[in-house]
């Protein structure tokens, strides 16, 4: 819906998962947003996001990220669920969590997966059985992937899509 943010950590490293999911079936990719890890989605609506809230935001975020002001990630391992194949980011755990806790009206993917749910690099949606069996495989040959987090993004969906808000850089 126009005007829902999110906040998000881009993971450029990953995008060659998402093409091979994209290679196996197109349908299964979201476009308009690079790959990434979702440390709250949705957030505020865009009218409610300004320089306040944006300075709260990345105060939260400095005070959880390491001291150095980047996270190393190591992408390992896949998860499937029914149509749903992900990359877990265990690494971005503790952000999201400080994010979360922060905006307690703001539940994650709306509730559906609890409070705090796990942190990943989603691959692939809504494919058949079969498609995310193939995309899993594919992307289990791919890993490990080593990368590297030090700005998260904050993107408001438009009618043309997803834009950038905010880059937020984890140290002050």
């Amino acid at each position: 819906m126009p005007g829902t943010t999110a906040v998000l950590a881009l993971l450029p490293e990953a995008e060659p998962l998402l093409e091979l999911a994209a290679q196996v079936d197109e349908r299964v990719v979201r476009p308009g947003v690079p790959a990434h890890a979702t440390l709250l989605y949705p957030w505020l609506p865009a009218a409610k996001v300004g320089p306040s809230e944006l300075e709260r935001l990345q105060a939260i975020l400095v005070r959880a990220a390491p001291d150095v002001g980047r996270i190393h990630l190591r992408l390992a391992e896949v998860e499937r669920g029914g149509a749903f194949v992900g990359v877990p980011v265990p690494e971005l755990r503790s952000l999201a969590t400080a994010v979360r806790e922060a905006y307690p009206g703001q539940a994650p993917y709306g509730g559906r997966f609890g409070q705090n749910p796990p942190v990943h690099v989603t691959v692939s949606l809504d494919a058949t059985d079969r498609t995310a069996a193939d995309i899993a495989h594919r992307v289990t040959g791919r890993l490990p992937i080593s990368a590297e987090v030090s700005t998260v993004h904050v993107v408001a969906l438009s009618p043309d899509g997803w834009q950038v808000l905010a880059e937020l850089p984890l140290t002050a």
